[in-house]
């Protein structure tokens, strides 16, 4: 009984340590569930959304950094129309895009927060990532909001903090 404990403990630690590649844990067959299926129509205010959000951050020095988990938070806050995100889209450091999230418009409804959620081993952004939002939405509403938590935790010390986006169109 004592091995067969012990072969239990020795198989579930080597899969604990296996990395299966995924760097976000929202998964792109998700955004199917969201995409609309007629087009935008032409009656609908456009704007883009910068965020800034910090998949590291310095420690110490330049030379020592802390890898972060990174919570995008995209919220529509209006209580009766929804919103429409047209891309979301996530650069690093030097500005390069790293990836696009979905192909096709997605909808909010409303008062609801929909997240991405970039782990903490994805290291592609660096310590200046952020993301790119273009949306539209009816005349007279609010804006989408856009928001990022970032987090990381060791032993019994934890960092966390939060960026608010900026409309730049």
């Amino acid at each position: 009984m004592k091995q067969f404990i012990i072969l239990l403990f020795l198989y579930f630690s080597i899969q604990s340590c296996q990395d299966n590649g995924q760097v976000s844990s929202i998964h792109p067959v998700n955004w199917n569930n969201r995409t609309l299926q007629h087009p935008l129509g032409d009656s609908l205010t456009h704007g883009s959304t910068y965020l800034s959000v910090y998949s590291q951050i310095y420690s110490e020095s330049e030379h020592r950094t802390h890898d972060l988990t990174v919570t995008v938070s995209m919220r529509n806050t209006n209580t009766a129309d929804t919103v429409f995100i047209n891309k979301a889209e996530y650069f690093n450091t030097r500005g390069h895009a790293i990836r696009t999230y979905f192909a096709r418009p997605i909808y909010i409804a409303p008062m609801e927060t929909v997240e991405i959620v970039i782990d903490e081993q994805d290291q592609e952004g660096g310590t200046g990532a952020n993301f790119l939002f273009d949306w539209f939405i009816n005349p007279n509403t609010h804006e989408p909001l856009f928001e990022s938590v970032m987090i990381s935790t060791s032993g019994q010390q934890g960092i966390s903090f939060t960026t608010q986006g900026k409309r730049i169109e």
